[in-house]
């Protein structure tokens, strides 16, 4: 059977394009400061998004798995698109602080449900030795609309010069792949479970039990904090290069008939847009990049420090008024860090027993959440006494200090690492 005539999967790549079409995602930042945001509330707007997302994850998965993972799916985007609302009509902190709890409804229902559904469509068809291309042929599409909308989003704001409006737009291909998910077959919805919220219960302990046996275990504890720490360094810095592109376009000689936020959304548009096309190349590469090095913790530590040379660079040369130059470090930065995942996957798997994998990666995800959330209100509480610049460099020299303890060090898999002592 030939893949790509199979029944799903224009249905499924559909559904990962349109769902990357967030056309408010290039220009988030500069939204909310339109809208009289400091960067200190805008990091606690982050922050609470993010907690948010990780304490629900669990409650949504337990509903998932007793309605069905396809009407799970259907909430999540129902979710999506108040929040849309929310973010168009809401004028102040404490609406758009309701707009960010919804929208980590949306994500935390969504979050590896339509994986979920895909290998069970797979499953069901006797296609699983195809899991890999077909996979990788739908998050291609998810790709291409990441690129896309970045784009659109670029039209958007040249065109009608307002920020909000992105989130009104964003609700027409949210609403096309509802109706695109609610076109799957039930089938696809699984085995339904009993709704048994001890399970809420019974992972917070089995969490706290693996947080346990990480901090006996020296060397998966530093694979777990090597990666949660540059992803939340990533996660609370990565829309900051939004305000530099900004900035950048005022000063370029270029479009200087059209407004600021004209030349800007030109400007954005055109960079995001490459930084997708260059995400994309590196996610599909970093087995040859790390082939490179003589070892994967060699690989790991030095794009660690790699990453926060680029971010240092990027704020200072921000400080400085070389933009051009920040936004070039800022696109090596989105690179590593997805060079730099999968490496970090593969090494916990080396340090934690695949049986016990399950609950380490949630305690990768507990501290990413804590760090990220914690970050985020300090870049925005640096951002507003000092500037965007300094704020990036300053965050960046906290990481690159933190080095020595999350350094990861060569050697045979750990005989202990979360072994089961739970």
């Amino acid at each position: 059977m030939n893949w790509w005539r199979d029944r799903m999967f224009p249905r499924f790549a559909l559904y990962g394009f349109l769902k990357n079409l967030r056309f408010f995602e290039p220009f988030l930042i500069l939204f909310l400061r339109d809208a009289g945001m400091t960067f200190t509330l805008i990091g606690t707007l982050y922050a609470i998004r993010d907690t948010a997302t990780y304490l629900l994850e669990v409650p949504t998965g337990v509903f998932a798995d007793a309605v069905g993972r396809r009407k799970a799916m259907l909430m999540a985007f129902g979710a999506y698109l108040v929040a849309f609302a929310a973010f168009y009509v809401g004028r102040g902190f404490w609406w758009f602080a309701l707009a960010m709890v919804l929208f980590a409804v949306g994500e935390a229902f969504r979050s590896g449900t339509h994986k979920a559904l895909i290998l069970e469509y797979l499953q069901q068809q006797h296609m699983e030795h195809l899991k890999v291309t077909y996979y990788g042929h739908t998050r291609s599409a998810s790709q291409f609309g990441s690129a896309i909308n970045a784009l659109i989003a670029a039209g958007l704001a040249f065109y009608t010069g307002n920020y909000r409006v992105m989130f009104l737009a964003a609700a027409v291909p949210y609403v096309l792949d509802f109706i695109n998910l609610a076109s799957y077959p039930p089938e696809l919805d699984g085995e339904l479970s009993q709704l048994a919220w001890k399970a809420v219960g019974e992972h917070a302990r089995q969490t706290l039990a693996a947080f346990e046996s990480a901090l006996t275990d020296r060397r998966a504890w530093k694979a777990i904090l090597n990666s949660a720490s540059f992803m939340a360094l990533f996660k609370a810095s990565k829309d900051y290069l939004q305000p530099i592109l900004a900035q950048w376009a005022l000063a370029l000689p270029v479009f200087l008939a059209y407004t600021g936020k004209q030349r800007s959304a030109v400007v954005i548009g055109g960079v995001y847009f490459v930084i997708y096309q260059g995400t994309s190349y590196a996610a599909r590469h970093a087995d040859r990049f790390s082939r490179r090095f003589r070892n994967l913790e060699r690989a790991i530590n030095l794009s660690f420090l790699g990453g926060a040379a680029l971010l240092f660079f990027a704020g200072v040369t921000t400080w400085t008024g070389w933009e051009f130059v920040a936004v070039a470090a800022f696109l090596g930065f989105y690179i590593l860090h997805n060079l730099r995942r999968p490496m970090n996957v593969a090494y916990i798997s080396d340090q934690i027993e695949s049986r016990v994998m399950a609950s380490g990666l949630s305690v990768e995800s507990v501290v990413r959440t804590v760090l990220a959330s914690g970050m985020a209100l300090l870049l925005g509480w640096w951002a507003d006494l000092f500037g965007v610049g300094p704020a990036l460099a300053l965050l960046a020299l906290v990481l690159a200090a933190a080095f020595p303890l999350v350094r990861v060090g060569a050697g045979q898999k750990s005989a202990a690492g979360l072994s089961g002592r739970r």
